[in-house]
């Protein structure tokens, strides 16, 4: 993904982040794997913390065709990471500084990370309020018959009311869940239902770590007791007659930490409702779509065709997308607006190159959405190449649906 293609699509305002040669791209992720460990037994934690944050990040933003929720959410969650005293216990860097292990820590530092998942599990079912999801029951209608050639299930797979069923019961969950996950007498039923629904979500979907890495993370939602437990399950903890004179941490956070994740919070609450200012349909146009936890909510697909025109001799030619893009490129950017455009202004630099004089890109495209028939998607006279992803402007050459 960041060495076999010919071009990359980066995100508005990041066009100046490129992947590196590829030995380059090995060593990010080699360190990447180190920066882990670091994180994973306490050794140099803060630099580890960082060092992971910036390369996964880096990484994330070299080409928007890779993008995934939960790759987003390892970078907040990694970001968050660089702050908190994860390293305060049990650590490498405990061991060797010889520090006794520390045995509270202000409760701000869990909170953020609840937050943030209550903010995820909200926001899902929020994106799940809408007619297709709750009165179509698509896109599963559509998913959900590839798999009744499971035993015992499959039958039911095929049925119009299971749909519905898990589509109404997926947004009840993730608009419910993290409520519930907050409250005590709760949580252990909570997270029952937590490990019932990721398990089937990565039982039926293609959807990568998403469902384990939330499975694993909501155990934040449980108290003390049931963490002490664990550790003294792994013989790392055991009980003292003088709790008392263990060590605790400085209960005071820095007013400036404090200030950081206020902002960083009302960041994560508005950005996924900047859509509103954007027209046209949101699953249709993509226009505030990513960074808002839409997850799995349409089947999207399209066909573009691309055409080149030199504008002195009228002399014109089909692009061949597969000459310039990978499978996975193609796929994605045929149906989203803003990768049309990236993909024009490359064009138009390759065929200047190919003696084109001020070339013009138009694309023929057609998508369909949630099983409905295609369509045609933007205006084929448009010059692409012209065209800015700038938030300020709308795509208005995107055809309304």
């Amino acid at each position: 993904m960041y060495v076999m293609p010919k071009i990359y699509f980066p995100y508005f305002g990041f066009e100046w982040v490129k992947p590196l040669p590829e030995t380059g791209m090995y060593i990010v992720f080699v360190l990447l794997l180190l920066s882990s460990l670091g994180i994973l037994f306490g050794l140099l934690y803060r630099f580890s913390a960082l060092t992971f944050f910036l390369l996964f990040t880096y990484i994330e933003l070299i080409d928007k065709t890779n993008y995934l929720n939960h790759y987003y959410f390892v970078s907040i969650v990694s970001f968050m990471l660089i702050f908190v005293p994860a390293a305060q216990s049990f650590s490498l860097d405990n061991k060797i500084l010889k520090r006794q292990n520390t045995t509270h820590i202000p409760q701000f530092y869990i909170l953020i990370f609840q937050f943030q998942m209550a903010l995820v599990y909200f926001f899902a079912g929020l994106a799940k309020v809408n007619y297709d999801w709750l009165f179509e029951a698509q896109p599963l209608k559509i998913w959900l018959p590839a798999f009744s050639h499971y035993p015992i299930i499959g039958n039911l797979m095929e049925k119009d009311w299971i749909a519905y069923f898990f589509s109404w019961f997926s947004c009840i969950y993730d608009l419910c869940i993290g409520f519930l996950l907050f409250q005590k007498r709760f949580v252990k039923y909570a997270y029952m239902l937590v490990i019932i629904f990721h398990v089937a979500t990565a039982l039926f979907f293609n959807i990568g770590m998403f469902p384990y890495i939330m499975m694993t993370i909501t155990l934040i939602f449980f108290g003390p007791s049931f963490h002490e437990t664990i550790l003294r399950l792994l013989g790392k903890k055991e009980k003292t007659a003088d709790e008392q004179q263990e060590r605790q941490f400085d209960f005071t956070v820095a007013k400036t930490l404090v200030f950081v994740f206020l902002c960083f919070f009302i960041i994560q609450i508005t950005l996924p409702f900047r859509y509103v200012f954007y027209p046209g349909k949101l699953f249709w146009t993509e226009q505030g779509y990513r960074f808002s936890w839409r997850v799995m909510l349409m089947e999207k697909a399209g066909t573009a065709f691309f055409y080149v025109t030199d504008k002195k001799s009228g002399r014109q030619s089909e692009v061949d997308n597969k000459e310039y893009l990978t499978y996975m490129q193609e796929k994605m950017m045929a149906t989203q607006p803003d990768m049309m455009v990236d993909y024009a202004k490359f064009l138009k630099k390759e065929y200047i190159k190919k003696g084109y004089h001020d070339p013009i890109v138009t694309s023929q495209c057609y998508v369909t959405l949630n099983g409905s028939g295609s369509r045609l998607f933007i205006d084929p006279n448009v010059d692409l190449a012209m065209q800015s992803n700038s938030f300020l402007q709308t795509k208005s050459w995107v055809h309304s649906y």
